[in-house]
C-alpha cells in the first residue's frame, strides 16, 4: 500500500484575533464556515450555527446584512448550548448598520490582532 504525505507551505499573513480565535500568522489552522440560512431566521440560523460546531467548526460566521439580521443576533446566540462571541466584519455590513449598532450598545467586537503580534 502506497502512503502519502504531503507538506504544504503556509502563505504568509498577519494574525487576527476573532473573538477568542487567533487566525492567520503562525497560529494552528482554525477550522471556519458560514451559514447559508437568512439570518433574520433565528430558529434556522442557531439550528445551523449549532450543526456546524458540532461538526467540527471552530468559527461559523453568519451574515448581518440587513435591521432585521442585525435584530435577530441576540436571539440566536441565546439559542445556543455554547458561548457564541459577536464579532463584525465591516465588509459586510453596511457601515450605517454597524454604527447604528454600536450606538445601541448591540456593537460587534472589532477585529484587532492579537496582544504581542506584529501588524
Amino acid at each position: 500500500m502506497t502512503s502519502y504525505t504531503s507538506t504544504q507551505v503556509r502563505r504568509r499573513s498577519v494574525a487576527v484575533q476573532v473573538g477568542s480565535a487567533v487566525v492567520g500568522g503562525s497560529a494552528p489552522v482554525v477550522v471556519q464556515s458560514m451559514t447559508n440560512t437568512d439570518t433574520a431566521d433565528i430558529e434556522a440560523t442557531a439550528k445551523q450555527v449549532a450543526e456546524l460546531s458540532r461538526a467540527g467548526s471552530e468559527l461559523v460566521r453568519i451574515t448581518v446584512n440587513t435591521p432585521e439580521a442585525a435584530a435577530a443576533v441576540p436571539h440566536i446566540r441565546d439559542r445556543l448550548a455554547f458561548y457564541a462571541e459577536r464579532t463584525g466584519d465591516k465588509r459586510l455590513a453596511p457601515a450605517p448598520l454597524l454604527s447604528r449598532l454600536a450606538a445601541e450598545g448591540q456593537g460587534f467586537a472589532s477585529l484587532k490582532p492579537p496582544k504581542g503580534a506584529a501588524a
